[in-house]
């Protein structure tokens, strides 16, 4: 009998664990060798705090997976904690790009008196109907894989789930790489203006969440190899999907405002 069969409640009550103090130290580790690095030093902490960060991460879920998994305690109310965890901080990352797009509202409909051209005159920005539209369509698409896959879980296709979740990760690491493309021939630098700074900024981090949101969908995709999720239990799966429509969604944004709108 599992645990969560024994308890008189629904509730799961963790049992101590070492990973908020490690992740807690990791960030500081990180964030103090990021520093270093920029004031000149070496990346030797910098790197020794990623890693940190990686084995902080790699622990916690897997000690997640073995209390859903093995121990069996998810129960249909842990799940519904889970899953709103999972939307507030989806929220909360929302309100993370808001910040660049105010940023960048602020200087495109001309608030800032300083500034009476928008793209300043020096700028030349990017072409929205090369490369970004060319993403845009790749990200929908893989926004399409991530459906499939859910749509074949929901019905017990393990083909389709594996699929879906396949074309959906080599999509995300194509964009990536058409991302990475295009700004290694942009006309204009970081430090070239506020045009630049609040664009690499923006598109910037929404490509590293794409980078996360792929690596969340790779160890999905792992785990529905193995045999993983079923139609009843699946809260990892939807954590992922959800992830990947909110970077969906802030791409579509950052197309129609800052590549169409701000050219």
């Amino acid at each position: 009998m599992s645990d969560a069969a024994k308890a008189p409640h629904p509730y799961h009550l963790v049992n101590p664990s070492p990973w908020p103090v490690v992740g807690a130290l990791s960030a500081f580790v990180l964030a103090f060798g990021a520093v270093h690095w920029w004031q000149g030093g070496n990346r030797l902490i910098m790197g020794a705090g990623f890693l940190l960060v990686l084995l902080t991460m790699g622990g916690w879920w897997r000690d997640v997976l073995h209390e859903a998994n093995k121990e069996q305690v998810h129960t249909p109310v842990v799940r519904h904690g889970l899953r709103m965890g999972m939307g507030l901080f989806i929220a909360s990352e929302v309100m993370f790009f808001v910040a660049f797009f105010w940023a960048f509202f602020n200087s495109g409909f001309m608030v800032n008196p300083s500034i009476s051209q928008w793209p300043p005159a020096s700028i030349a920005p990017m072409e929205p109907w090369g490369i970004p539209f060319l993403n845009t369509l790749i990200l929908l698409s893989s926004g399409l894989a991530v459906n499939w896959a859910h749509h074949s879980l929901l019905h017990n296709q393990r083909d389709g789930l594996t699929k879906g979740l396949f074309l959906a990760v080599i999509l995300g690491f194509l964009f990536l790489s058409l991302q990475a493309f295009e700004y290694g021939h942009a006309a204009f630098h970081f430090r070239d203006g506020v045009y630049p700074s609040i664009f690499y900024m923006a598109t910037g981090f929404h490509g590293f969440h794409v980078f996360v949101g792929a690596c969340f969908l790779a160890v999905n995709l792992i785990r529905s190899l193995k045999g993983d999720f079923t139609a009843e239990h699946h809260v990892g799966f939807e954590a992922a999907a959800w992830y990947w429509h909110f970077v969906d969604v802030v791409w579509i944004f950052l197309f129609v405002w800052v590549y169409w709108w701000g050219s």
